[in-house]
């Protein structure tokens, strides 16, 4: 396993970038440690395989360092990095037998057959394909492929770390769930090096103990999956994260209020300190979580973080409702409890203190 630093790593598949967009992937400086399990998360066209190939070796970039360990590889090819990469699609041998595939990069490496197959039967123990070692792969699932390719990728002890484009996209909802598991349990038992990409927040949220979010070449955020949660340094971030995403109003600081900023004609108080830190041309936007925006249809009690809205839907999920009210020109959604009364009509809307945020230009202010 090694430590992955991108030293001022930046790539355009044009020649002589100017302007940001003129890059496929922005200029970013990260260290990923040695044994994490990191996921990069974003949209479709974000820069996530490009920043992934540039690791593995597949595409050079033309700005910057990748560093394992300290030792620049940066102009190394891919067999000369020591790491293993599963697809998005299965890449087996269908003319082999399970165990065949998952003793393929062993052996090629001519590791001494016993360990070959104390490897093998370890891996294949962890993916719960024991009792199919002795089948060949051509008549098996998708899903049952993929997990031999995944099995390829986790059966070698030596490598720098294990890269996953998009493993699960071809497998049906439940086995990915298992699969999810699977491989949280198999990192947390191996403390190998890995990074998942992926475009589905379930995927970034439930395995990775790092997230790293991309949107237009651009590393948004990186933090813990709570952290992008709870505290989304930019609006994307918090748009992007959650479901429902992140209510997100427009604001402008309110005249003769150096305590509240004001959302079409009303006012809501903001922390003063947060206020002078704004300049006064700044695209100001309010940000509350669903989970934090409280919904009735009752005034409980005199607040100024409570303001007057109109319920027009109330969505009842089993475990929780999901609210969708009006203020003024903006829709909002509120996550409640199963049990909580609400109905459409007249109702209130509470600005929870400390998890209303603040943005300036889409980047928080603290």
């Amino acid at each position: 396993m090694a430590r992955i630093e991108l030293d001022g790593l930046a790539h355009a598949y044009r020649p002589n970038p100017q302007k940001p967009e003129d890059y496929a992937l922005r200029p970013m400086t990260m260290t990923w440690q040695d044994g994490g399990a990191y996921a990069l998360l974003g949209p479709s066209g974000c820069g996530k395989t490009t920043l992934l190939n540039i690791i593995s070796g597949l595409l050079r970039p033309s700005h910057g360092r990748v560093l394992f360990d300290g030792r620049d590889v940066t102009d190394l090819p891919t067999e000369a990095r020591n790491i293993a990469q599963v697809f998005q699609f299965p890449v087996i041998y269908d003319t082999m037998t399970v165990h065949d595939n998952l003793a393929f990069p062993l052996r090629n490496r001519r590791i001494p057959e016993p360990e070959v197959r104390s490897r093998v039967a370890h891996i294949a123990e962890l993916l719960e394909l024991t009792s199919d070692l002795k089948n060949r792969a051509r008549g098996l699932s998708a899903d049952m492929k993929q997990k031999i390719s995944l099995g390829r990728g986790l059966v070698r002890k030596d490598v720098a770390a294990i890269l996953f484009d998009e493993p699960l996209t071809v497998i049906d909802p439940h086995m990915k769930w298992q699969l999810r598991s699977k491989l949280k349990q198999i990192h947390n038992e191996l403390k190998l090096s890995l990074i998942y990409v992926t475009h589905d927040q379930v995927e970034a949220l439930t395995f990775a103990d790092q997230v790293v979010l991309m949107y237009d070449g651009a590393v948004m955020q990186a933090g813990t999956p709570q952290a992008l949660f709870e505290e989304p340094e930019h609006t994307f971030v918090g748009y992007f994260i959650g479901s429902p995403g992140m209510n997100l109003l427009p604001c402008t600081l309110e005249p003769g209020n150096p305590d509240g900023v004001q959302i079409g004609n009303l006012s809501l108080p903001v922390d003063a300190h947060l206020l002078e830190q704004v300049n006064a041309q700044s695209d100001l936007t309010i940000g509350i979580r669903p989970e934090f925006l409280g919904c009735s249809n009752t005034l409980e009690g005199a607040s100024s973080r409570n303001l007057p809205a109109t319920i027009t839907r109330v969505d009842d999920l089993g475990t929780y409702k999901i609210v969708t009210a009006t203020l003024g020109a903006h829709t909002l959604r509120a996550k409640l409890p199963e049990d909580a009364r609400v109905v459409t009509g007249p109702g209130f809307l509470n600005f929870l203190t400390g998890q209303t945020k603040l943005y300036a230009d889409s980047r928080i202010v603290r």
